[in-house]
């Protein structure tokens, strides 16, 4: 996707901070977009800004979490801006503490919203943007911690991991409708998510952390020095142009992930010049299973495609 005029735009997360960012850099660029935060006061203040410019923007209240509302926000974009062509799941929350002493409230939240919002957004656009046949593209925010993960932010590494393997699935799945999909995996962001503890329902209150004032004070600091989302944003508009798998615009990055990838191959089993030599007859008759099952798949795939194009077909008739 090179031009960006026209394209209808959907935003988790849209209120403040990345999605934000989001919202004004490919509102600039000609989209009309849509911004769906469960925070009211941070959708109202968004607006307000809107409102001084010249821009197609609409905002939904929404809980990335709850599979109906994200069906009725998908609905009420169709008819407020038109069939969406680029999603942003963009939405995410954090709460740090010992991996040990974690609730399994302190997981459902977590991953509810970081892995799951994110399954949903995917589950209820992807659908569409096929049926609508004008192709598009869907970039999921990981993080870094998609590759790195550490004990104090388990739960969060955890999900991420997670948006990450969903992303390069989904890409593959995606391609042959003309539908992108990158992962976007940022460092530190100027971001208000060091505040998203106070938007954890109260469903999920037992937790084993320990979270005040103190550390999020601690962690604002942190984040003031991030990356401007607009700054993040612009380069997330390139990744689209480029239909790039992963998004990382951080130079500094590259190390920590040739790291996390080393540590991996270090561990994987060498070839002993001892041990006797593999049984070439077992590998063949494997690989030849391996490509029967394939030819399989490939032949429900056909069918399947078969299906999907006479159904399409007779809605464009009626």
């Amino acid at each position: 996707m090179q031009d960006f005029r026209g394209k209808v735009a959907f935003i988790t997360g849209g209120g403040s901070g990345a999605g934000l960012g989001q919202a004004k850099v490919f509102a600039e660029a000609g989209c009309k977009v849509v911004i769906a935060d469960i925070r009211k006061q941070a959708l109202m203040a968004a607006m307000d800004y809107f409102k001084t410019k010249n821009h197609a923007v609409h905002a939904i209240e929404l809980d990335i979490t709850d599979r109906n509302a994200f069906e009725r926000a998908a609905d009420e974009t169709e008819k407020v801006f038109g069939t969406v062509q680029l999603l942003f799941n963009t939405a995410g929350v954090s709460q740090f503490g010992p991996i040990e002493k974690s609730t399994f409230d302190d997981w459902d939240w977590q991953i509810g919203v970081n892995y799951g919002g994110v399954l949903n957004g995917v589950k209820t656009f992807a659908p569409r943007m096929i049926a609508h046949g004008q192709g598009g593209h869907i970039v999921n925010t990981a993080s870094m911690s998609a590759f790195n993960a550490s004990s104090i932010a388990g739960i969060y590494s955890v999900s991420k991991f997670a948006v990450r393997a969903l992303s390069e699935a989904f890409r593959d799945a995606l391609a042959k409708y003309n539908i992108g999909v990158s992962c976007l995996c940022p460092m530190n962001i100027n971001t208000e998510i060091a505040d998203s503890v106070k938007t954890r329902p109260a469903k999920y209150k037992s937790t084993g952390f320990d979270t005040d004032e103190r550390e999020i004070a601690a962690l604002r600091e942190i984040y003031a020095h991030g990356m401007d989302p607009e700054e993040l944003a612009r380069h997330v508009m390139e990744g689209i142009k480029k239909n790039a798998a992963y998004i990382i615009p951080y130079p500094e990055a590259r190390q920590p992930i040739i790291n996390s990838i080393k540590k991996i191959v270090a561990d994987i089993l060498p070839a002993d010049p001892v041990a006797p030599a593999p049984d070439q007859a077992a590998m063949q008759k494997g690989m030849e299973a391996m490509r029967a099952w394939r030819d399989v798949r490939q032949e429900i795939e056909k069918e399947e495609q078969q299906k999907f194009d006479k159904e399409m077909a007779e809605r464009a008739r009626s």
